[in-house]
């Protein structure tokens, strides 16, 4: 009976999203290790571009899954990262946007910008920056 609750638990278990980290047309194409320091605030600018990060809002599950897998933290580390970092005066986190419609507009329309979504909310006004 277990085996059947494990497979029941499995099949309805919604599937993850791919996600792209995207950008303006001005931000080069990125690596993991660059993708990270700018989103711990160590990179600022790349190739002469000022680079303006974007997040969704704690716990949003696109947030959850870049954190895992791109950023190789969970919430409450990424959340106390940023707590310490402000306090020292070593910058702010990334500004945090509500909906993929603002994450698209934002990008195609900010030089510099760079964010994440769903591979299936992918529009041509943005350019794929990296894909795992």
């Amino acid at each position: 009976m277990p085996i059947f609750l494990i497979l029941l638990f499995l099949l309805v278990q919604p599937a993850a999203a791919d996600l792209s980290i995207i950008g303006h047309a001005t931000v080069p194409l990125l690596d993991q290790a660059t993708l990270q320091r700018i989103y711990t605030g160590k990179t600022v600018a790349l190739n002469g571009v000022r680079l303006t990060p974007v997040n969704f809002p704690p716990n949003h599950p696109l947030r959850t899954q870049f954190l895992r897998n791109y950023l190789e933290r969970d919430e409450n580390d990424y959340t106390g990262y940023w707590t310490v970092r402000c306090y020292v005066g070593k910058g702010v986190p990334p500004q945090e946007l509500h909906s993929v419609t603002e994450v698209l507009h934002f990008i195609a329309n900010t030089a510099g910008a760079i964010g994440y979504i769903d591979d299936s909310d992918l529009t041509p006004e943005v350019k794929v920056l990296l894909k795992k």
